[in-house]
């Protein structure tokens, strides 16, 4: 059977059929490239005008004068380098940790079978009803009574508790082809072994997908890291830039946001490929 095309090979096959699709494809592309380009430009050279011009009414879109003092500014008088130091090391933890345990949760779930292991993972997706907010004074509490307040410890172990990252690895490690499993356990291999030497390099895109959301959640978190880090050196990049804004000038503000930025797209650009390749294997059988 032909695959159904909004534009029919026979049209296509003119000129003018041809002319008219690239047309309308180009068309539809740049726009859209615009569309979510154009806040990175607008954000990028509002750091370089100056004070009265990034104010002005109707503004302008190039810098009459490039300053460059906004990004030097923001990086000394923030403290930027400390407070990304600080939100690296948090995201670092958060990130291993989540994927340790979540890991070797979904792996169990979904190779050993436990006894009442449909019970258990009933009760963690019955987690993700429950709204975020109404976690906040407990976990609070908890690590209060703890001593954890000004530890990165406050962040690492409740990011462990991901039901959806975890539920995302298990049906994962669901369809992975069972014969080179067992062929691995007739030859001697041991449950750890089979984990380590044939899921593990197996599941490399879902770990990719598994890596970015932790590391994203934990970047771009706000009230939590604000509750448990009153100490001003050890906060992250995302409470240092309201908690330091007061006194500062917009320049200096929105160059210090595009320097924070900057990682977290990094990330994205470098690993796009093991995200769509996540996302595509997460929904076929092996």
């Amino acid at each position: 059977m032909s695959t159904r095309t909004l534009i029919s090979p026979a049209t296509l096959a003119r000129p003018r059929g041809r002319a008219v699709y690239w047309a309308v494809f180009t068309t539809v592309v740049v726009l859209f490239a615009l569309a979510f380009l154009f806040p990175v430009y607008w954000m990028v050279t509002g750091a370089m005008k100056s004070p009265d011009e990034v104010t002005r009414t109707p503004p302008t879109l190039v810098p009459e004068q490039w300053h460059l003092d906004g990004y030097t500014d923001a990086w000394d008088l923030m403290q930027l380098p400390q407070h990304l130091w600080n939100t690296v090391v948090q995201a670092a933890g958060a990130w291993a940790f989540q994927l340790v345990l979540c890991t070797a949760a979904a792996y169990a779930l979904s190779r050993l079978r436990p006894v009442f292991g449909k019970v258990v993972l009933g009760g963690i997706l019955a987690t993700l009803m429950v709204p975020a907010q109404a976690l906040v004074v407990p976990k609070y509490l908890t690590v209060a009574d703890l001593g954890l307040l000004n530890d990165p410890l406050a962040i690492w172990l409740p990011a462990v508790a991901n039901a959806f990252n975890l539920y995302l690895l298990k049906r994962f490690f669901d369809q992975l082809p069972r014969d080179v499993l067992e062929a691995a356990e007739i030859d001697g291999a041991g449950k750890l072994r089979v984990l380590w030497s044939i899921v593990l390099p197996m599941s490399r895109p879902v770990l990719g997908v598994v890596s970015i959301f932790a590391l994203v959640a934990v970047w771009q978190d706000f009230l939590w890291p604000l509750m448990v880090f009153s100490d001003t050196d050890k906060q992250p990049i995302s409470v240092a830039l309201v908690q330091l804004s007061q006194n500062i000038q917009l320049t200096v503000l929105i160059a210090a946001m595009v320097i924070a930025s900057i990682p977290m797209v990094a990330l994205f650009l470098v690993f796009q490929r093991h995200i769509v390749a996540g996302i595509g294997a997460g929904g076929t059988k092996g």
